[in-house]
């Protein structure tokens, strides 16, 4: 909720308005995915931890396990494509500028849809979910286009497939709660 001039907007923060600085290499847009994945997993995590609905609450486990999946398939990608290990520091030393630490899929900060989240209804919760992997299934399918390479190609073009899946989810789970 927004407050402005004394009015008040309702309904799920704006999703995929981030500033992402333009991910060029394909070093910096594997980062990028990496950096939004975790947060997703953080957000997915928090939301099972909170949930009483025990379809919920498994299907946000899922999506968390779904999540560190993506992680993994990413940090081998970065290793092919760079031909270098990822240190500690990663993914903050690969990507230029912002974003940083807290971001997630829809370039929203965790903390900030965890405290919308709060009180919520189920349905709203839905809602924001598959905004943000709505945001995340197009920001693939734009990645896999720039890349060059076969293998960062199918990489993307599987992530973006998943996080489809994610969406038939998240839309079934809406459709029983509205």
């Amino acid at each position: 909720m927004r407050a402005w001039k004394g009015l008040v907007a309702e309904g799920i923060p704006e999703a995929g308005m981030a500033y992402f600085t333009p991910a060029t290499r394909p070093e910096e847009m594997v980062a990028l995915a990496w950096l939004l994945e975790d947060g997703m997993r953080k957000f997915y995590e928090s939301l099972a931890q909170i949930m009483q609905d025990q379809e919920a609450k498994g299907t946000f486990e899922n999506l968390k396990r779904s999540e560190e999946n993506h992680k993994t398939t990413l940090w081998k990608l970065f290793e092919e494509i760079s031909g270098r290990t990822p240190t500690h520091e990663f993914p903050n030393k690969v990507i230029p500028a912002e974003p940083r630490g807290d971001v997630m899929e829809g370039g929203m900060l965790v903390s900030e849809a965890l405290e919308w989240s709060r009180g919520k209804a189920l349905k709203d919760i839905l809602e924001l979910c598959i905004s943000l992997e709505t945001n995340s299934y197009d920001l693939y399918l734009k990645m896999e286009q720039k890349v060059e390479t076969n293998k960062a190609k199918q990489v993307f073009k599987t992530l973006s497939e998943e996080e489809k899946n994610h969406l038939d989810r998240l839309t079934s789970m809406f459709g029983k709660n509205i």
